[in-house]
């Protein structure tokens, strides 16, 4: 399959409308898979699967732990760092000829491609992939699917900053009373900010970041940081990081806000997929399965503040649709082209 055909067919913001994976041709991808009993012994047997991701600890620990419940007698070793770095570990155990990873999600969908391309990737399709999701949203060739989507939003303390005053747009961030006053990730380190920047750079583009760059903005490295200076008060407003975070703290009460560009939002997908070579093969089918099921993605909704594909799950309550939001388009192919050129140049503007 070439990355022109990718690029249309996956990784793509889903109408509810839309076919579904078990309706249309999955190219050579497999038959989907149920969990049989013969399935869940074998991974029982193996009694344990390493997962590599790059979603925010506590959410992966949560995965984890409910898997675990679900399956007794099955652990899960979550190893959760940034997309970029998750990329790289996986690349360096695989050149060296360590097979240590079962299973991995990357907030970076470029990473699959490259995954795919490399042939370290095994084909399997589960029932809830080919039962409920839309057919953008699945590898033709079954090798992964989009296990969650977020967005990199900006956003405002609300101690700090008035709801009148807060800035609605890109373009508000380069106003001078909130220089100094800003925090956002790197695209080195986190594969959302990777995909934010490449997204920005193409519809604003990169004068527009220039003139970021010279706001005296904190910089820090995950996608999961900029909320957590927010909400400490240690800056007022966020120029870019996950949206889960922050509905994880306003669930809790804390002072944050988010706000939707009027430009349009990054939208980030996060696939999933299994190794060909994973040390525990049943082990990992059994997990990748699990986290494409309602109950795992609804937990992901309601407790981890992200996105679903799943068109059983439920959207909670008070919180923006992904419909009523103006998204900027992902381009896992282009990103997996300029992914060295993002880094240098953002690196060039924002020296730390």
């Amino acid at each position: 399959m070439d990355q022109v055909t990718l690029s249309r067919r996956t990784l793509l913001l889903a109408s509810t409308a839309g076919a579904l994976c078990a309706a249309t041709d999955l190219g050579a991808a497999p038959a989907a898979t149920p969990v049989t009993p013969e399935l869940v012994a074998a991974a029982k047997k193996e009694g344990k699967v390493v997962w590599y991701t790059s979603v925010d600890l506590p959410v992966a620990e949560k995965v984890g732990k409910a898997f675990e419940a679900k399956y007794p007698g099955i652990d899960v070793k979550v190893e959760r760092t940034g997309a970029e770095r998750v990329f790289q570990r996986i690349g360096q155990e695989y050149a060296a000829k360590i097979h240590a990873v079962d299973a991995v999600n990357s907030s970076d969908a470029s990473h699959f491609i490259v995954w795919k391309r490399d042939g370290i990737l095994a084909p399997f399709v589960p029932e809830d992939v080919a039962k409920n999701y839309p057919t953008e949203q699945c590898d033709p060739d079954g090798m992964f699917a989009s296990w969650r989507a977020s967005l990199s939003v900006i956003a405002y303390n609300t101690k700090l900053v008035k709801p009148e005053e807060a800035p609605k747009s890109f373009k508000d961030l380069l106003d001078p009373k909130w220089s100094g006053k800003m925090v956002k990730a790197h695209p080195s380190y986190s594969g959302t900010i990777l995909t934010a920047t490449f997204q920005i750079a193409r519809d604003l583009g990169w004068g527009y970041l220039e003139a970021l760059s010279k706001q005296k903005i904190m910089q820090v490295q995950s996608s999961t940081e900029p909320p957590k200076k927010l909400g400490l008060g240690e800056r007022a407003v966020m120029a870019d990081g996950n949206e889960y975070n922050l509905f994880q703290m306003k669930d809790k009460g804390e002072p944050v806000e988010i706000v939707y560009p009027t430009e349009g939002t990054p939208l980030v997908v996060g696939p999933s997929g299994i190794m060909k070579d994973a040390p525990n093969p049943n082990a990992a089918r059994l997990f990748h399965a699990f986290c494409f099921t309602v109950e795992c993605q609804q937990l992901l909704v309601d407790v981890g503040g992200l996105r679903s594909f799943h068109k059983l799950v439920k959207e909670k309550a008070g919180r923006t649709p992904l419909s009523k939001i103006k998204l900027m388009k992902e381009d896992p192919v282009s990103v997996d082209k300029q992914v060295e050129e993002i880094k240098a140049h953002y690196t060039r503007l924002f020296k730390v």
